[in-house]
């Protein structure tokens, strides 16, 4: 399956991904973010938040964005 993901975090960037089937919008975020924690950042797909269960689907549209960047006030 292909998703299309755009992280805002600092430098951001937005691509395809390839991901494997019933894979959950929380096991996603830590495969990528390893060292960060889901609460710091709005996640939404198809620009609605979803809960971390939200089981991916072909063809969605994952936003990361971070709720404060780091160095800002």
């Amino acid at each position: 399956m292909n998703i299309y993901f755009i992280n805002n975090e600092g430098g951001g960037f937005a691509g395809s991904a390839d991901i494997r089937e019933n894979l959950t919008v929380e096991t996603f975020f830590k495969e990528r973010f390893p060292d960060r924690a889901p609460s710091d950042f709005l996640i939404r797909v198809n620009r609605e938040a979803v809960p971390g269960s939200y089981v991916l689907q072909d063809k969605d549209r994952v936003t990361m964005t971070p709720m404060k960047i780091d160095g800002a006030a």
